[in-house]
């Protein structure tokens, strides 16, 4: 049996195929869906999302939002959401390098926006290395 997956962004939709099986970043933590799964709405953090439509699995690096499971029917809506095989993977470690800076100084000051800011754009830099295809030590 399969699930029927869709994951739209504001702009476009970025993936709207069949899957065996998927594993959601939500805020609470990785969430595994498979074929038969119950109701279920939840909010998606910024992460990297797992799809297999066959034998292999896809990465797609999603930037928060929300992913509703009914009758084998997961869509999921998101504010961002890019596919991994389209991200340049040194492009992205880079970014990530540049975030990981940018946070550390932004946590030795008092501006809580800035540091918030910087929390946020880094999760974005790691999602999108991991999605690509990159290793992120814990």
């Amino acid at each position: 049996m399969v699930l029927n997956l869709k994951v739209i962004t504001p702009d476009r939709t970025v993936w709207d195929d069949k899957v065996e099986e998927i594993v959601l970043p939500s805020t609470t933590g990785q969430l595994g869906i498979l074929s038969g799964h119950a109701p279920l709405l939840t909010a998606v953090g910024i992460g990297v999302m797992r799809v297999r439509p066959g034998k292999d699995w896809e990465a797609i690096a999603l930037l928060g939002g929300f992913a509703e499971v009914e009758n084998d029917e997961v869509k999921v809506l998101v504010n961002g959401a890019e596919m991994g095989e389209a991200i340049d993977l040194e492009s992205a470690r880079s970014e990530l390098q540049s975030a990981q800076s940018g946070l550390e100084a932004a946590e030795k000051g008092d501006n809580r926006l800035e540091k918030t800011r910087a929390t946020q754009a880094y999760k974005k830099a790691r999602a999108r290395f991991q999605a690509a295809g990159g290793m992120v030590s814990a």
